[in-house]
């Protein structure tokens, strides 16, 4: 056995963290990135702002500060890890992926800080607290929206027939883990996102990597191809990578020989080959991975269901398993002696 997986093993039997009061020494904020964009020539409007103000000219021109990020830490009184943990979330989501799940209970945010760790979660470009610019003038093409039912297949719940919008009718895949019951609850979350603003999101988490790192990041879905190519651009910031369902992968082009001195972690759930969209992703993923370790790196994998770990939909770290799950990617953590 792995000893990363014995590791994590003894921390499922013997959690001493799990309920351990928190010491906060500071909670706080930061954006980083971005530039200033200036536009001309667009019409001015009168408009009121709130009921009963006087109206106000409106003048779209000027200068705006654009592609912004935004993170907020939570620092311990006395972390035991040696990096702190960096959380970047997926595609129409935001932060809120890693604070609390759909259902209520603490989410890998906190679980992470009882670990041990400082724990960072941002907002990516365009998203939440980050802000978004005007579009298409600064930001090119439009906002994409997701549909309710559009990710009861995409994030594998189920078969898109068994999406229903009376949720008494919905019918998930038989050992699901999701909350099913707080579906709806989950889609609260979805935010607008852009399908061409890649180059501006990853310019925003190279800046934040430069900001606040050395660090340890954990990636899902679509933050894991800004994940892999962070830590391209920036190896000597980044102790370690985790990413949970990655969407994406480098290029060909990319040099996996920069990236061998950073252990990799791909963690997968279940009914990947039921859905072509995820099963194609992963074999680009496998392929990246088998790059860097033909490089001489670390790219392993925590295959929940042939570790016998059945049921866990694309939204891991809100499966009503996530804490075991959580676990198993700290025993990693503590095997790479990212501990103290």
């Amino acid at each position: 056995m792995m000893r990363w997986m014995m590791a994590a093993l003894l921390a499922i039997a013997a959690p001493a963290f799990a309920q351990a009061p928190l010491e906060v020494r500071e909670i706080g904020s930061l954006h980083v990135g971005g530039r200033i964009a200036t536009l001309s020539g667009l019409p001015q409007r009168q408009m009121t702002f709130s009921a009963g103000a006087p109206p106000v000219m409106l003048d779209p021109n000027g200068e705006f500060q654009v592609e912004q990020m935004y993170a907020q830490y939570v620092k311990l009184a006395n972390p035991r890890a040696r990096f702190p943990l960096l959380l970047w979330h997926g595609g129409g989501l935001t932060g809120v992926t890693w604070e609390t799940t759909p259902d209520g209970r603490p989410g890998w945010q906190m679980f992470f800080l009882r670990a041990g760790h400082d724990v960072y979660v941002s907002d990516a470009m365009e998203r939440g607290r980050s802000g978004w610019a005007r579009f298409p003038e600064i930001l090119p093409g439009e906002p994409v929206f997701r549909p309710l039912g559009e990710g009861w297949s995409l994030f594998r719940l189920g078969e898109p027939a068994g999406w229903n919008r009376d949720p008494a009718r919905r019918v998930a895949h038989a050992e699901s883990r999701f909350p099913i019951a707080a579906w709806d609850q989950f889609m609260k979350q979805g935010v607008p996102r852009w399908a061409t603003t890649d180059r501006q999101i990853q310019a925003a988490y190279d800046a934040y990597v430069q900001a606040v790192c050395p660090c340890v990041v954990v990636v899902h879905s679509q933050g894991g191809n800004f994940g892999f190519n962070a830590v391209l651009h920036a190896p000597d910031k980044i102790r370690a990578l985790i990413a949970v369902e990655p969407s994406g992968a480098p290029d060909e082009a990319a040099d996996a020989a920069r990236v061998k001195g950073v252990p990799h972690l791909v963690v997968w759930g279940d009914y990947v080959a039921e859905h072509p969209f995820w099963s194609r992703a992963r074999q680009n993923i496998e392929r990246w991975q088998a790059r860097i370790r033909e490089a001489g790196g670390t790219a392993e994998t925590l295959d929940l269901p042939a570790e016998g770990v059945r049921g866990n939909s694309h939204m891991l770290m809100m499966d009503t398993n996530s804490d075991e799950i959580a676990t198993r990617v700290q025993g990693w953590m503590a095997a790479k002696g990212l501990m103290r």
